[in-house]
């Protein structure tokens, strides 16, 4: 692997090493800790790895995390999972979010942009004014430490003040976008029973507006915990009957009170999908995602006070949340609703220039796209206040890579990162003092213990492997949300190899340190960052009666594409016509998710299984990226050995 590309495509001159956050924090943590001096980075991470309490401790210092309660020792419990981080601490994600507002009061903290693309800003101040007078109507409805408070909400201002003031009372958020319908919402949010629901009448995508108040009607009427819904009115309708008015709850000039927590308190629930069963509704807390994003933005993202944070994405997906923690670093972020491509492709390159973005993140989806449209960001943009380009999702290809190369500079720090829902953060991605390789991702995080492993559980390099980590995040979920013996979560990550994260992807870890990711290892979908679980398609695909089976794919292209089959098994005397066809978009689109629409719909003689019933989708996901039938299956396994010539075929036609 490290021989296909020797040189590197961007290195980082000696003024930006020298500037970077990560060279001071190596310093200062050499002085202060005995990390060592010299060596650069992959002296530090082999440091933060092997003293691992020592190096999260080092962490709080350097951003001055505050503890209203000290801790009685760094890790209590280092077993995964149940890794048991700063016990005995108390503190409030909210407060550290809105630390700036105490010394750059009318800087801004937001930028909001809609589909005109004008940046419209929300100062520090009036951010945490806003906080204020909504957490202490929260208290006011009964919100207690521990509650539930979900938000159906596009990506908005309100959005950021429902999450902050959410935490501030020690509540716990949760969000869906509202391109999501409303048994994919439901399936979320009725796991968690939330007491309050923030919700919109509809958004604008694409230059055209959607209601949503029929939804919304559905929502309330589905979840009877609700005790208040807040109605935003985006396109400017009035509160349904018994909602409450989100300007009258962010009237007041109210000092925000901040509940102190313990360093494990929920802070939010994630949805990730595995491929059986509800979403995993994945519980993340305050204090570890404090630590972990501060980390991640402010050390490997090098952001901080005057640099401007704009990543593409919605509220549902994790990268929404990482945005927001952009404030954790003084950094002011910029929310962006609307298409990514709307009025024209190179949309997200109009709003990076007109917010000053200096890290503006997207998918890897989206750069291909611009490639492929023949988009001139360089020359029809000005981006010279862009610092580094960073994408996720899916991996950025080589051509991805060379193409960011060419067309927006050469002098360009390109950070393909990648991680998950389910630590809400990267495993591993930018390093603002390391050379990039084209397609490949920097170097492992730090205090992460990454590595590839092969079936018998051996480490390998420059090989394909399994990606586990061999320590605990400090983000990792303290728990799944209605899984009392944890079992779900055991099962999710630790049964493969026992006291060890796997996480579901393929890579390589090169001999140089480098990363490459394969895409998954199992058959979780991916689509623009959001994983669902294929039994989510098949419940609502098997619902129309012409359908008797179906098997969906998400395979990994060598382009950086991302194709997603579905495959169905007719009842008899049905027909794919133009009507079945639109009848399971349609069926997908509006019961799931426009995004995981599939890419086409084929026709099949049957849907192969396991002996024990269980549908095939990891082997055929590898026949139809050519993995011979002999390397792809154990014959021995399978009901019927010749369903799977069928798709061997297919994917020789598309090869």
């Amino acid at each position: 692997m490290p021989t296909v590309n020797p040189e590197p495509l961007w290195r980082p001159d000696a003024q930006r090493i020298a500037r970077a956050q990560i060279t001071k924090f190596q310093t200062w943590a050499a002085e202060q800790h005995g990390a060592p001096s010299h060596g650069g980075y992959p002296a530090l991470h082999r440091w933060s790895v092997d003293e691992l309490e020592t190096f999260w401790r080092a962490v709080t210092q350097w951003f001055d995390v505050r503890f209203s309660t000290p801790c009685t020792r760094v890790l209590g419990d280092r077993s995964m999972p149940g890794a048991r981080w700063f016990p005995g601490a108390t503190l409030n994600y909210a407060e550290h979010a809105l630390r700036a507002a105490a010394t750059r009061p009318a800087e801004p903290a937001l930028l909001y942009v809609d589909e005109t693309h004008e940046p419209t800003p929300v100062t520090w101040s009036e951010l945490r004014r806003q906080v204020g007078s909504l957490a202490a109507e929260l208290r006011a409805l009964g919100v207690r430490p521990g509650d539930r408070v979900s938000g159906y909400l596009p990506n908005i201002p309100q959005a950021v003040v429902a999450l902050l003031a959410t935490a501030a009372v020690g509540g716990v958020w949760t969000s869906c976008a509202p391109d999501f319908g409303a048994r994919s919402v439901l399936d979320r949010f009725q796991q968690v029973e939330p007491v309050v629901l923030f919700t919109v009448d509809g958004y604008r995508y694409g230059g055209k507006e959607h209601d949503r108040r029929d939804v919304v009607a559905e929502l309330r009427a589905e979840l009877p915990t609700l005790r208040a819904v807040v109605h935003i009115p985006v396109l400017g309708t009035e509160p349904p009957r018994g909602a409450l008015d989100w300007a009258a709850l962010t009237a007041s000039d109210e000092e925000p009170d901040f509940e102190q927590v313990p360093f494990d308190h929920p802070l939010w629930v994630l949805y990730s999908s595995g491929t059986t069963g509800l979403p995993k509704a994945i519980v993340q807390s305050q204090g570890g995602i404090l630590v972990e994003h501060l980390k991640q933005l402010g050390l490997h993202c090098d952001l901080g006070p005057g640099d401007r944070f704009f990543w593409y994405t919605s509220t549902g997906w994790m990268m929404w949340n990482f945005l927001v923690s952009g404030l954790l670093t003084g950094t002011t972020i910029v929310l962006y609703d609307g298409s990514p491509g709307y009025p024209d492709t190179g949309a997200q390159w109009r709003i990076a220039e007109r917010t000053g973005a200096t890290l503006y993140g997207t998918s890897a989806a989206y750069v291909m796209a611009c490639r492929k449209a023949e988009v001139h960001p360089a020359r029809d943009f000005d981006l010279s206040k862009v610092k580094c380009v960073a994408t996720t999702g899916s991996p950025l290809p080589p051509d991805g890579f060379r193409w960011l190369h060419d067309e927006v500079r050469d002098d360009l720090w390109i950070a393909s990162v990648s991680g998950g829902t389910d630590v809400c953060s990267c495993f591993a991605g930018a390093v603002p003092t390391l050379p990039v390789h084209t397609g490949e991702l920097q170097a492992p995080g730090l205090g992460t213990d990454l590595q590839s492993w092969d079936p018998g559980g051996h480490p390998v390099i420059d090989e394909v492997g399994e990606l586990v980590v061999t320590n605990p995040m400090p983000s990792m979920p303290v728990r799944f949300w209605n899984d009392p013996d944890g079992s779900r979560y055991h099962d999710s990550y630790f049964d493969t190899y026992p006291g060890v994260w796997r996480h579901g992807d393929w890579i390589t870890i090169t001999s140089r340190g480098s990363v490459v990711i394969h895409g998954r290892s199992d058959s979780t979908l991916n689509r623009q960052g959001v994983r669902m679980g294929s039994a989510d398609i098949y419940e609502v695909v098997e619902r129309l009666p012409e359908i008797k089976e179906s098997l969906v794919i998400g395979v990994e292209q060598p382009d950086g594409g991302y194709w997603m089959p579905l495959f169905v098994h007719l009842a008899p005397g049905a027909a794919l016509d133009e009507t079945l066809l639109g009848r399971i978009k349609q069926s997908i689109r509006e019961q799931l998710s426009p995004r995981h629409v599939p890419d086409e719909v084929i026709e099949v003689p049957g849907v192969p299984h396991t002996l024990t019933g269980k549908r095939i989708e990891v082997p055929v996901k590898r026949l139809l990226q050519g993995t011979p039938l002999e390397k792809a299956v154990n014959p021995g396994s399978i009901d019927n050995l010749d369903l799977l010539h069928f798709y061997e075929g297919l994917a020789r036609e598309r090869a």
